[in-house]
């Protein structure tokens, strides 16, 4: 192994695959650790005697073709299941016997030459492949070719190429499907790649958070932001569920710092304190030094005095050292004790502050009464769904409703049970509402939904099912049962309009609806 460690070792084998690029599967990686570290290598896959195997095979259709060059790549990753998966397809794609009841024109080995053939003009296929079709074509290649990576830089320039030949006027036919059929193989080959990259990264960086999260039992922020990823790393994965999850990271890193600032700060202080304590110390040990020199003195004048004149003075001497003493003791002691309350008072404004950042990262985009998005929740996520209506060309419905007569219910009930019934109403809306759908507490006891994929009428619709189940599930004040009722405008966000208009317009048809007799839905 050389001096390299077994660390160093893993970094280099990590790196080389990325420079082969090699799939990450554990043969490929034993390979190479075993090759960097000058390790004996024992040869658990038969790689040369498989190629031969599959150089052997026949290939007389093209599903054949594909399942032998599936074999060979496999094989080059060392890929068992990739070989053993090849293997058994490939028998399903053996020609059909002359006798087996199928007319020779259907049998797969006329097929073959046949499709090199021009197509007649009178064929009832030829209106399908028009430029229209194959441009439909194209589009769809365009369209996956970035989810295939771009690592391949020769896929990527023969892409382009038959991409360019598919859009030329008078496109030859059989060159088309001969490169279609050609970009089939390496597109299987790619997307197998993907999907054991995407798999192997996504198990590497659970490996990595759950060791994280070992090594910070202590550490509630950080031990909430592993927790949170562990959760968007969980497949299925949605760009929905990643975008939450930034934002909540990024409002718990804020927090983060000015609790950093104020624990250098507090540590600033102890370091001060502690410096101060021991300058105390070194005041009483040089005090207790001098008064012990002086005591020494003292008794050795009292040992020779011979009269009680001699022993005076010497015993004011003694009187006046231990006051002296005394007093510098009472000011150390008082000093120890201001720095201990400090401390504690230091402590104490540190936890505050921890609690207070576990509380706000909660709450910073909820409303702490329904739950619902707060104000800055509800911009955030308009300016997503709204890139999202756009980027998708799909529809996207505001919705914002307001409670009927809730004031009389606070004039008669109290507050304290208007805020349980603007707490029913979300817990409803929450459980009717789709999972992309959004909830907002726009003021008082005014909501916004989002309704993404939603034109105007479905919009009406859902908002009407809404106050429909709002008549079936009564609102309890102690033993009084109270219908909660809404007024509700929904408005379609247009190609050119933005979110807060869309809303405006959806207040305005909530208006109308307040004037029309309330507990209905208008749409803008």
């Amino acid at each position: 192994m050389g001096e390299k460690t077994v660390p160093e070792l893993a970094r280099d084998t990590l790196k080389q695959l990325v420079i082969r690029k090699l799939a990450p599967t554990p043969a490929n990686y034993e390979a190479i650790f075993n090759e960097i570290g000058g390790l004996k290598t024992e040869s658990s896959f038969p790689a040369e005697q498989l190629r031969k195997i599959a150089q052997d095979l026949p290939a007389k259709t093209p599903g054949q073709q594909k399942q032998r060059s599936l074999m060979e790549y496999a094989i080059s990753q060392l890929n068992w299941e990739g070989v053993h998966n090849a293997l058994v397809a490939y028998g399903s794609f053996a020609p059909k016997p002359e006798n087996s009841g199928f007319s020779p024109l259907t049998s797969t080995s006329e097929v073959a030459p046949l499709a090199h053939a021009p197509i007649p003009p009178s064929s009832t296929a030829a209106p399908a492949l028009t430029a229209d079709f194959l441009e439909q074509i194209a589009r769809l290649i365009e369209f996956a070719r970035p989810a295939l990576g771009s690592d391949d830089a020769r896929f990527t320039e023969q892409t382009q190429e038959m991409l360019r030949i598919m859009r030329q006027p008078g496109v030859d036919l059989v060159q088309v499907k001969q490169m279609l059929s050609t970009f089939g193989h390496r597109v299987s080959f790619a997307a197998e790649d993907q999907a054991e990259i995407k798999s192997t990264l996504l198990h590497l960086l659970r490996l990595i958070l759950e060791n994280i999260g070992e090594l910070s039992v202590d550490d509630r922020w950080l031990k909430g932001q592993v927790d949170a990823l562990m959760g968007a790393a969980t497949p299925p994965l949605t760009l929905r569920r990643l975008d939450d999850v930034e934002r909540r990271l990024r409002d718990v890193m804020l927090k983060q710092a000015e609790a950093k600032g104020r624990a250098v700060e507090a540590q600033k202080e102890m370091r001060l304190m502690l410096g101060a304590f021991v300058e105390r110390l070194s005041v009483i040990t040089d005090s207790t030094s001098v008064y012990g020199g002086k005591m020494e003195e003292h008794a050795k004048l009292i040992e020779q005095a011979t009269s009680l004149e001699e022993l005076a003075p010497v015993l004011k001497e003694v009187v006046s050292a231990t006051r002296s003493m005394a007093h510098d003791t009472l000011e150390a002691r008082n000093e120890l004790r201001n720095m201990k309350d400090r401390a504690e008072a230091t402590e104490a404004e540190i936890v505050k502050l921890h609690m207070e950042l576990d509380r706000v990262s909660a709450q910073a985009r909820h409303d702490p009464l329904t739950g619902a998005l707060n104000r800055k929740g509800l911009d955030e996520a308009l300016n997503r769904e709204v890139a999202t209506m756009r980027r998708k060309e799909t529809p996207l419905c505001m919705a914002l409703l307001d409670i009927d007569n809730f004031k009389k219910i606070n004039d008669t009930l109290g507050h304290s049970t208007g805020d349980q019934a603007l707490a029913h109403l979300a817990q409803v809306a929450r459980e009717c509402m789709r999972p992309q759908d959004t909830l907002a507490r726009y003021g008082g006891e005014e909501f916004v939904l989002m309704l993404p994929d939603t034109p105007l009428e479905k919009g009406i619709e859902a908002m009407t099912r809404l106050q429909r189940e709002l008549t079936k599930r009564f609102f309890l004040a102690g033993a009084e049962k109270i219908l909660i009722t809404f007024s509700a405008g929904v408005a379609q966000v247009g190609v050119d309009e933005d979110g807060a208009a869309a809303i405006k317009r959806a207040d305005q048809a909530m208006y109308m609806a307040k004037r029309a007799g309330k507990n209905r839905v208008l749409g803008a």
